[in-house]
């Protein structure tokens, strides 16, 4: 790995009941983000901790993903990124190009609880449809929360060469995305932050002892040499 490195710890574990978890954090191999990465994690942290904000009973999970999309989208317009109406940005897929995958699936005694069972069976129902568009269909849960539910909360912002260049090949979304600002910067990897909570009567809790994820407290560990 090189200083302007950053890596993406993705760790599942268990307790002796069989319970899993399954949390992401994201550090800099020389110990500090440079300003680009320091951008684009505060980004995915604001994500993330809006996202919890906004779980609650009865709000469906998709309604949560498209909320955390659409900050993506604000932010990565301030940086050049994308260009356009954010709303429209994000109803059509655009963002998917940097956040392509679902804001988080259930947890309990596997990793990914239920998958065995079909997710279209526990995270969708008749009143809610899984969607067919990239991105959005590989969102696992969907459907309004419960008290007891328990999910990860985990988005994420990638530049992921192949796709970047798929996409401009196919001239889509050019009126959402800056591909030449993009290209300048796919190699620039990936930011994921991830952890587990459980729904509340009122809101949500996070499972487990706090993990730091400030960019501060993220660079005070990743410093450390010995």
């Amino acid at each position: 790995m090189r200083a302007g490195d950053i890596v993406v710890n993705d760790s599942g574990a268990e307790t002796a009941m069989h319970y899993a978890s399954d949390i992401t954090r994201t550090f800099p191999v020389s110990g500090k983000f440079t300003s680009i990465q320091k951008d684009i994690y505060q980004t995915v942290l604001d994500m993330q901790l809006t996202a919890i904000k906004t779980i609650k009973p009865g709000t469906k999970y998709k309604s949560v993903h498209l909320r955390a999309a659409k900050l993506l989208v604000e932010r990565f317009k301030d940086f050049g990124f994308m260009k356009g109406n954010v709303d429209d940005a994000v109803s059509k897929g655009a963002h998917a190009l940097f956040f392509p995958h679902g804001l988080g699936h259930q947890m309990g005694l596997d990793v990914h609880d239920m998958e065995n069972f079909g997710e279209a069976n526990t995270g969708y129902d008749e009143k809610n449809k899984r969607s067919d568009q990239f991105g959005l269909a590989y969102l696992r849960y969907g459907k309004e929360m419960e008290p007891g539910l328990v999910l990860t909360v985990e988005p994420g912002a990638y530049f992921i060469p192949e796709l970047i260049d798929k996409w401009k090949s196919e001239k889509k979304f050019t009126e959402f995305i800056n591909y030449d600002k993009v290209i300048k910067n796919k190699k620039f990897g990936g930011i994921r932050i991830e952890d587990d909570i459980v729904v509340t009567k009122k809101g949500c809790k996070i499972l487990g002892e706090p993990i730091p994820k400030t960019i501060q407290e993220v660079e005070e560990l990743a410093s450390y040499r010995e």
